[in-house]
């Protein structure tokens, strides 16, 4: 059976004016939200948005998770509002704890509570509810909305927008169905920066497709990727650099299985012996830790972290290895600050207004 993007290709003639259609209605509910006939709700401290125009991974867990470092070392103090993509919580809103069921609160959510205890990470997919519900019992110093470029309801003052190799090439505007693209092209004059996913190793044509497609909008444009810098057992009870060239397996729900192959290949000098697939979001199963283990038949078992918050409470997994990442970023493009300096200028910048109208507040509360 052929995949989607093989039928995407085989039907495009046809599905490029449906895709224009979905397009044209996205401009106008933009239009709307921007003169205000639809209402939005602005968040009482600086607010900072996430997201990508594109279907699929772009990276958005691990900039959010670089924005939240960022945020611990100058001790800002954030909230994260995300729907929590497969997240079946009993309860609305939901703040995630470390100790979450990720059944309840999605994987990506858990992973950022686990790895960055001073955040609040609140699942709804009604942000406009979880913000003023958030803001007024943790009173934040900004909130940082997960995949919410397409969010308008909630106002944003800092708007990163991710994007892939992928994008500025053979994807470029390609609007759902007739591709991956959730808007048109138009919206990415709402970025206020972009971030361009890429993988280990060069990347031919990349600097031109960057200059073809974003110089016009004369905005910074970040390249970023993650880094392999070790493994861990899911138990816990082992660390380690690599897995003396023993042949692994590769088992991950994740929407980029070739680009976490490849990230553990550079880490382990060698291609996994088998890429084992499962869906985005995929919720493991004790049937599914059976199937793992016997398509290792012997060899290591490696996932991703975003994997390992499942798989980790079910029996059987500890002897897993799950990758140790870390973000970094490359070159920069239309802008001679990297990432953290021209991220601290705008955010102090734009916070300023919040603290200023908070002290006049105070003053005249007290006064």
């Amino acid at each position: 059976m052929p995949n989607i993007p093989d039928l995407q290709r085989t039907l495009r003639p046809l599905l490029l004016p449906a895709g224009a259609l979905y397009a044209q209605a996205l401009r106008l509910r933009r239009w709307l939200y921007e003169r205000g006939t639809l209402p939005a709700w602005r968040p009482p401290c600086l607010s900072i948005s996430v997201g990508n125009i594109g279907w699929g991974g772009s990276g958005k867990t691990p900039l959010c998770g670089h924005i939240l470092h960022w945020a611990g070392k100058h001790e800002e103090h954030g909230v994260v509002l995300t729907r929590g993509y497969g997240a079946k919580p009993k309860r609305l809103p939901l703040l995630v704890t470390p100790g979450a069921d990720p059944a309840e609160a999605g994987d990506e959510p858990l992973l950022l509570a686990k790895a960055h205890r001073l955040a609040r990470v609140v699942v709804d997919p009604k942000r406009k509810r979880s913000g003023p519900w958030a803001c007024q019992r943790f009173d934040p110093d900004f909130v940082l909305l997960d995949d919410g470029f397409q969010h308008l309801p909630v106002v944003r003052d800092i708007d990163l927008v991710l994007l892939t190799p992928f994008d500025l090439a053979a994807g470029w505007g390609r609007v759902c169905p007739a591709g991956t693209w959730r808007e048109g092209p138009g919206a990415l004059t709402r970025a206020s920066a972009f971030c361009i996913k890429i993988a280990p190793g060069p990347q031919p044509g990349l600097e031109t497709d960057i200059t073809r497609r974003l110089e016009r909008f004369g905005r910074p444009v970040f390249t970023f990727g993650l880094r392999p810098k070790g493994l861990a057992r899911l138990d816990g009870s082992a660390r380690a650099g690599d897995l003396g060239g023993e042949d692994y397996i590769l088992a991950t729900g994740i929407a980029g299985p070739a680009q976490a192959a490849l990230t553990a290949a550079v880490l382990l000098g060698r291609e996994p012996r088998q890429i084992l697939p499962f869906a985005d979001h995929h919720a493991f199963s004790q049937a599914d830790v059976t199937r793992i283990s016997a398509a290792a038949a012997g060899a290591h078992v490696l996932v991703t972290p975003k994997d390992a918050v499942k798989l980790k409470r079910l029996e059987g997994t500890g002897s897993f290895w799950t990758l140790r990442t870390e973000l970094r970023f490359g070159p920069q493009f239309y802008t001679e600050a990297g990432f953290d300096d021209w991220f601290g200028a705008r955010f102090e910048e734009l916070a300023a207004p919040h603290r200023q109208a908070f002290r006049e507040a105070m003053q005249k509360h007290l006064a």
